[in-house]
């Protein structure tokens, strides 16, 4: 009898522990369901967060509800270095930032998107693709970020002040609004500026105030944001920075996303991103035409001069930074522009 009974409560454990087994699958695809909060720092009226408004609708539908997106514009939370740390401790959030914050754990990334890199949006899309960054990917993922595309791109940046700037002299005593990033920061700096970190939703009184006599963005931001209106109407083409944002999640919180949930996330980020180019460069001429007649004049610069300034940000003066990337970068650039002209 008892030889009957351990073989029958034997059975029984076996049975339930299969039960339960087929329950926890069944719970990681059909009844799997998340929220994500979204945060990034632009204007509602603005290209990239229109975009990003898509995405979630579309990730909701297509889900049938199973991931859902919270998107949080403007900043309203956390956002910059504090987003990026929210998904390396593995909250249910989604961050949109420059990659120069995924660069505190992987500096590659603050590399990639170093000063004075790009003529256009075409080669760095290009670049994102080759084995190099690729490999770049690979560390960040061993940092627990998990990079949904580095291709959100809003228009190259550019200095907008009340005078003309051709040469680095010309911003010698002007304060220049930056985000808290060590890169922006110090890039500014090198060009001759001085650079005065400020949260977005303190921009406008800072320049109404003159508390900085300027700030750095594309053009796209201009327009949509009205930052014409504060009377700074001089536009430096130093395309300084190619400005771009990248999507990141945690990849604790990746993995528990099941594949075909997965792959739906990644297609409509992927989508979206490409269109967002495809509208910017369809657009780029009209903005700069509409700024024109809110009074904006645009300049180009000295170029040569900015890159010499800013050169030695590769070499040492940014955290992690070596000269070795910055010519991995451009040498990749050399063959990207190389099949370019064929």
């Amino acid at each position: 009898m008892r030889k009957i009974l351990k073989h029958f409560n034997l059975v029984t454990a076996l049975c339930l522990a299969t039960f339960l087994s087929g329950c926890q699958q069944e719970t990681t695809s059909e009844d799997f369901s998340i929220t994500l909060r979204l945060s990034h720092v632009f204007n509602v009226n603005e290209e990239l967060a229109q975009s990003i408004e898509l995405v979630a609708e579309r990730i909701n539908t297509k889900t049938d509800g199973a991931v859902r997106v919270l998107t949080y514009p403007g900043g309203q939370i956390a956002t910059y270095k504090d987003g990026v740390e929210m998904v390396v401790r593995g909250a249910h959030f989604i961050s949109v930032e420059d990659p120069s914050y995924i660069g505190d754990y992987v500096p590659e990334f603050t590399a990639l998107v170093g000063p004075m890199l790009y003529n256009n949006f075409d080669e760095y899309s290009e670049l994102v693709e080759t084995p190099l960054v690729q490999d770049w990917l690979k560390k960040v993922e061993d940092k627990g970020i998990k990079v949904l595309s580095l291709e959100y791109i809003f228009g190259f940046r550019n200095l907008i002040t009340d005078k003309v700037v051709i040469t680095p002299d010309d911003l010698n005593g002007v304060k220049l609004r930056t985000p808290g990033s060590k890169l922006f920061i110090k890039t500014l700096n090198a060009m001759g500026a001085t650079a005065t970190p400020l949260p977005w939703g303190e921009t406008f009184s800072a320049l109404q105030q003159g508390v900085v006599d300027g700030l750095e963005g594309s053009e796209f931001t201009n327009l949509g944001t009205k930052v014409y209106e504060t009377g700074k109407k001089n536009v430096a083409f130093t395309n300084h920075f190619l400005g771009t944002c990248g999507v990141y999640i945690s990849m604790d919180v990746w993995s528990k996303i099941p594949e075909k949930y997965q792959k739906i996330i990644q297609n409509e980020f992927d989508f979206e991103a490409q269109q967002m180019i495809n509208t910017l460069k369809a657009k780029h001429a009209q903005v700069i035409k509409d700024l024109e007649a809110q009074g904006v004049a645009f300049n180009d610069i000295d170029r040569a001069a900015f890159e010499e300034r800013t050169l030695k940000l590769y070499d040492g003066e940014l955290p992690g930074v070596t000269i070795e990337m910055y010519n991995q970068i451009q040498s990749e650039l050399l063959k990207i522009r190389a099949r370019g002209q064929q």
